[in-house]
């Protein structure tokens, strides 16, 4: 992407976004209810070493998310946001600073126990669906349950639920190739469910749907924040996709360039209510 174009993303965002004036996000401000706050990073670099050259993925970043937040993470590659992700989620750890998640300090412990926390604390939602072909929507959204050691008739139970809650009810048996992608996203959406964690981290959902199925996912992710107060952070570089979030964090060079409310939110259940009906027989053709 050329810096013409990085520019006018930049300018399209920033017309879209409004500044709270009596909150600082980045630190939470001082109207913030500290016991509220389910992420804190504070002062988080990351260095990657290249033979003898080191790359700065972050440079001393402070970020913190409250529980029950729809959180946008945008940045243009090499922004620093893929790799703030994977820290969020567990998958690496920063070079200098700390990371709290539940006020517990995650940055400092061992492979097992980050991938223990990663189990009880975070559901992952990916771009590329990664349901296992040859088992069901059911079974695949019990898998995560079986790590934990949760019982079948527990796993059977919540894994139902957790796909009537994303409107699959219905499709509990089908296997990944007699869902759309859509479906399968769902699926994937519930499988990040059934653990219960404490925030849902999403990589780029809508990346490989179409408009409609990408609004359809979006609803799904709303209602589960709007309707049961589940905290989500969604990285996406697609800006009319983070407006379904309330808040919008932009990365460029490894820092925070903006970190903003959502001035015009979309609804995606409104949109949803305004498109015109899916003409099957034409599809078909």
């Amino acid at each position: 992407m050329s810096q013409a174009e990085i520019t006018i993303e930049d300018q399209r965002a920033e017309a879209l976004l409004s500044v709270s004036p009596s909150a600082d996000y980045s630190t939470g401000g001082e109207d913030q209810d500290s016991k509220n706050v389910l992420i804190a990073l504070d002062h988080i670099s990351k260095t990657y070493k290249m033979g003898e050259f080191e790359i700065h993925a972050l440079r001393g970043i402070s970020l913190q998310i409250h529980k029950g937040e729809f959180v946008a993470i945008m940045g243009t590659s090499g922004s620093g946001k893929s790799t703030t992700m994977n820290i969020l989620g567990c998958l690496d750890k920063p070079s200098k600073g700390s990371y709290f998640l539940d006020n517990e300090d995650v940055s400092k412990l061992s492979k097992d126990q980050l991938a223990d926390i990663r189990n009880r604390k975070i559901g992952f939602v990916f771009q590329g669906f990664n349901l296992l072909s040859r088992t069901s929507a059911l079974e695949n959204v019990e898998l995560p349950m079986l790590y934990l050691g949760i019982k079948n008739p527990e796993r059977t139970r919540r894994a139902k639920e957790a796909l009537e809650l994303v409107g699959l009810g219905e499709r509990i048996n089908n296997m990944p190739n007699q869902l759309s992608g859509g479906q399968q996203q769902r699926v994937a959406i519930a499988r990040a469910l059934v653990t219960q964690p404490s925030i849902i981290l999403a990589d780029e959902p809508t990346g490989n749907l179409d408009s409609r199925t990408s609004v359809e996912v979006m609803e799904v992710f709303q209602f589960l924040n709007n309707e049961r107060g589940i905290t989500i952070a969604l990285v996406t570089h697609e800006t009319d996709i983070a407006q379904y979030a309330k808040r919008m964090v932009v990365f460029k060079d490894g820092k925070i360039k903006r970190d903003q409310l959502v001035k015009v939110r979309r609804s995606a259940k409104l949109e949803l209510e305004q498109m015109p009906p899916i003409d099957f027989e034409e599809d078909d053709e």
